[in-house]
């Protein structure tokens, strides 16, 4: 059996201009990077963007979402590209809308964001490390924000920021544990100021979120200047704009703005755009890149990572509250091993037939089913198929479904690409085409931070009741004091569990949630909660991936998937 490297790298891909032809894209639309990358030009961005704007003239937009993933692996990314083929497949026009891989996970345990077997995006190995550099500009925009406020105090200090109260984060787009709190400014006086500092993951940092939501280089600007930075000692809040830097910092990310385009493995067009993670970020590929997907095909695939308690919940709450979108359908993937899991089968004896085992996880899978109700979008469950699933296990899912409102359909886009997902393909695309869908946000605005996330907690993870630290409820006061109340929340809480807990596995109800932190994001305009023990540096597992990753004297890479 080939891996995925091995097949992606057998597949003929085809100039990335001609890709740009099937959407209506010329060759001054596109920057080429390389023979199989681009990106849009400006020019291109606002033209889209202004017919996207015209909801008469935009594609319908599908939201692909999942269970809580397991260690027996969902296929979120692969059921999105093999849906989009699929539908590509029945002569309709369709772009796929996808975040970027972090460097992270690709070198740590849970892999790229490419898909996989023969529903993929290419070039494989390029996306999944550097691509076109959007990641690595985010992060030197980062870290040189965090330069120019450390030697605003080394050099006076003439705002008075007191480096105790700094909540502006370094950032590197690894797993590096050993990051996470530092002691930064070490030395002699001319070495800077001795502080507390602390390193995210860059796809955690504000900088990536603003550029995700920003459409323009005049918003991404003002979105900069937005950014809160710490306070002064008389407690001021401090804003970046006040250094006067905005301007170098975005000049930085005129490139990272400009969504990219590729292609999956059937010539499928593909915006690959933006990377947040959706356990410590808003978990959503740019806006720029999803309104240039409905500007260019009749149908949009898009997905939103983890599961839906996580990542769809934010790309219905922030997203799509941001950019005024309105979703029409919404694919649950699910797959049998996972259910077995959520069910209480150990891992090793997940190939053993367990209708029952599969009837106590459906709980899980019935409260995203319920979650995705609640926002008013209707939903196809996409089973990703495994071989050793039966058939007595796949009706008793059908069934489930069925009862709980939604429909089950085999998924085989793994194994069979386009082949594997037709009959899923056109049930999405009659569900979209019903107009059943009729969307709105969890929460109003004009509610205090406080009610939203008690909204989050109980209606999406189920909680009983909230716990707040004191210090946390401070700042959640603090904030809207400043004039922030109107913002979403973005939860940052384990992707492991409907809960806080990653060891609840299933589907826990009536515990207390507890919320430990809240940080300002008034850049991005969300305000992050931190519940449990929640890390927004990851660190790597015992046995990282990078130990399987090879390369020959030709280039040609090995053991990335």
């Amino acid at each position: 059996m080939l891996s995925d490297i091995e097949i992606a790298q057998k597949n003929e891909m085809i100039p990335v201009s001609q890709i740009a032809a099937k959407i209506g894209l010329f060759e001054d639309d596109i920057e080429l990077y390389g023979k199989y990358k681009a990106k849009i030009s400006m020019p291109a961005l606002r033209r889209l963007q202004k017919k996207a704007s015209d909801s008469s003239s935009c594609g319908k937009l599908i939201l692909v979402t999942a269970i809580t993933p397991t260690p027996a692996g969902e296929g979120k990314s692969t059921v999105s590209i093999g849906l989009a083929d699929g539908i590509a497949s029945l002569g309709k026009k369709v772009v796929v809308a996808l975040r970027e891989p972090s460097l992270g996970p690709c070198f740590g345990v849970k892999g790229g964001a490419c898909g996989g077997g023969y529903a993929q995006i290419v070039p494989m190995e390029d996306i999944n490390l550097h691509f076109t550099g959007d990641i690595h500009a985010i992060s030197i925009a980062n870290n040189l924000i965090a330069s120019l406020i450390d030697n605003h105090i080394q050099q006076g200090n003439q705002i008075g920021i007191d480096p105790r109260t700094i909540t502006w984060s370094r950032c590197v787009d690894l797993n590096d544990r050993q990051l996470r709190n530092v002691i930064s400014g070490l030395g002699t006086r001319v070495d800077g100021c001795p502080r507390e500092d602390h390193f995210v993951i860059s796809v955690a940092s504000e900088i990536m979120a603003i550029i995700c939501l920003s459409k323009s280089i005049s918003e991404l600007k003002e979105r900069i200047s937005n950014i809160t930075i710490g306070q002064t000692y008389s407690k001021r809040p401090v804003k970046f704009g006040e250094l006067n830097c905005t301007g170098a910092v975005a000049a930085l990310l005129k490139d990272a703005i400009r969504p990219n385009l590729v292609q999956t493995l059937e010539k499928t067009p593909a915006f690959v755009h933006g990377g947040p993670f959706a356990n410590i970020a808003h978990g959503c590929n740019s806006i720029n890149a999803t309104m240039c997907a409905l500007a260019s095909g009749d149908y949009v695939v898009t997905e939103a990572g983890f599961a839906a308690d996580l990542g769809a919940e934010k790309f219905f709450d922030i997203k799509c509250r941001s950019a005024g979108l309105k979703p029409a359908a919404a694919v649950i993937v699910a797959t049998i091993r996972a259910l077995k899991m959520h069910g209480g089968v150990a891992k090793t004896e997940l190939s053993s037939a367990n209708v029952d085992a599969v009837r106590t996880g459906f709980e899980n899978l019935r409260v995203h089913i319920e979650n995705m109700a609640k926002f008013g979008v209707k939903t196809i469950v996409a089973v990703n198929k495994f071989v050793s699933d039966t058939d007595e296990e796949i009706e008793e899912l059908k069934k489930l479904c069925q009862a709980a409102g939604s429909k089950a359909i085999l998924c085989e886009g793994w194994e069979k690409g386009s082949k594997g997902t037709q009959e899923l393909s056109q049930a999405v695309i009659e569900l979209a085409e019903s107009g059943q869908s009729d969307f709105k946000v969890l929460y109003p605005s004009n509610i205090p931070l406080k009610e939203k996330i008690e909204i989050l907690a109980k209606e999406i993870y189920r909680a009983a009741s909230v716990e707040f630290d004191g210090a946390a409820l401070k700042k959640l006061k603090a904030l809207e004091e400043q004039g922030y109340a109107d913002l979403p929340v973005c939860m940052a809480k384990t992707q492991n569990s409907i809960s806080h807990d990653k060891s609840l596995v299933g589907a826990p109800k009536d515990y207390v949630f507890p919320i430990r932190d809240v940080k300002l994001y008034s850049g991005a305009g969300f305000v992050v909660a931190f519940a449990g023990d929640i890390m927004q540096m990851p660190g790597l597992p015992k046995v990282p991936a990078a130990e399987k990753i090879d390369i020959d004297d030709d280039g040609v890479i090995s053991g990335l998937f």
